[in-house]
């Protein structure tokens, strides 16, 4: 088991695709940007060119100091949707009818996919235990398996929310609940001693425009942070006692658009004392997530790494900016508690950033050492 009281330092989980394997995807898979009902891939050719990619990205972790490593989500084509499409009776559309937009620095909107529920949602096989089993062969460091939180399917769930499916709401959770359980279980059974929760709807319930939009549809967005943190914490219920539990909270990092503003305050409390999630990622590199005092509400025992490292913007952030802010932090949680990693990942799609793989490594580097200076 991970140990929560040495873990200062770590990352989100996506990092940069090699630009080879990109162009190995989209010509053995015919993936294009509006592609995105594509699931886990079977393709034998492409397993073992990302195998190639993954081994390599291991070391560049490893070679930065990180305890913690991932497969950079390179056998995905984006960070949520892969796992949601194993599971039977859902589909993602890409048709612009969501009322929910991206927005970047410059101002520009896109819309964000939707999910539709179209049957009974069963779990199937989701290629997450065989992406962790040959990550876990190759890495000499802790390694970490990453799956996108339950929320996301009822928060972007299409408008109707699919007549007839469900009869009623709990139904729907049920089944939700259980697919998740059954992939977590089959994880913990292939060894995985550190799994990750990406929670982007807790935050986007802090914006008052997304409050707004979902009272529109007849949800109460205090009732539904209290759902989706029992949502989440319901699919750990029965992890192993050695497993930890991470939960990285953020406001979407889409090829530098985001999709929600607003500190933390309206679901700290429903969030930092889930009993069954050890560890809380959380953004905070720019204003739009807030100051730090929603941190009072993280109970004794739990961890919270400081999303100060922007993975937006590829500048290097000021190591002396960096210590100031965790001192900030310090106010409100004891600094034992806390630690650094980016504020999201740097490739959430297939697609990518405007970083390089250098950008990426100095700010792994930074982490790093700033955590051994910190907590030595």
């Amino acid at each position: 088991m991970i140990s929560l009281r040495s873990l200062h330092v770590d990352h989100v989980g996506s990092l940069l695709r090699p630009a080879a394997l990109k162009e190995a995807r989209f010509r053995l898979l015919g993936v294009h940007d509006a592609d995105h009902n594509l699931g886990a891939h079977h393709n034998a050719e492409l397993t073992e060119i990302e195998n190639k990619y993954i081994r390599d990205v291991v070391k560049l972790q490893e070679d930065c100091g990180l305890g913690v490593v991932t497969d950079g989500d390179f056998r995905r084509r984006s960070w949520w949707t892969d796992f949601l499409l194993s599971f039977t009776g859902l589909t993602i559309s890409y048709d612009g009818k969501t009322p929910i937009t991206l927005v970047n620095a410059a101002g520009e909107k896109r819309p964000i996919a939707g999910i539709k529920v179209e049957g009974p949602i069963k779990p199937r096989d989701s290629g997450t235990t065989a992406s962790f089993k040959f990550l876990q062969s190759v890495a000499t460091k802790t390694p970490k398996a990453t799956i996108p939180g339950p929320p996301i399917v009822h928060f972007l769930r299409d408008a109707d929310f699919v007549p007839g499916v469900y009869p009623d709401i709990e139904s729907f959770w049920r089944d939700l609940i259980a697919a998740y359980q059954a992939e977590i279980a089959k994880l913990a059974d292939a060894g995985c001693k550190y799994l990750q929760i990406d929670e982007c709807m807790l935050p986007y319930l802090c914006d008052p425009r997304h409050r707004a939009m979902s009272a529109s549809r007849g949800d109460d967005p205090d009732a539904l942070i209290k759902t989706y943190a029992w949502a989440i914490n319901e699919v750990v219920a029965n992890k192993p006692k050695d497993m930890t539990v991470a939960m990285h909270m953020c406001r979407g990092n889409m090829n530098a658009f985001w999709g929600g503003d607003g500190g933390y305050e309206p679901v700290a409390e429903a969030s930092f004392n889930m009993p069954n999630v050890d560890i809380f990622l959380l953004e905070y590199d720019t204003p739009r997530a807030g100051d730090f005092t929603p941190l009072r509400h993280v109970p004794k025992g739990k961890k919270v790494l400081l999303g100060i490292v922007s993975t937006k913007d590829p500048k290097l952030e000021s190591r002396d900016d960096i210590r100031r802010r965790i001192d900030e932090a310090a106010k409100h949680l004891d600094i034992g508690q806390l630690g650094l990693c980016p504020q999201c990942g740097f490739s959430t799609n297939v697609f990518g950033t405007e970083f390089t793989v250098d950008d990426e490594r100095r700010k792994l580097e930074m982490m790093v050492g700033i955590a051994g200076e910190v907590w030595h």
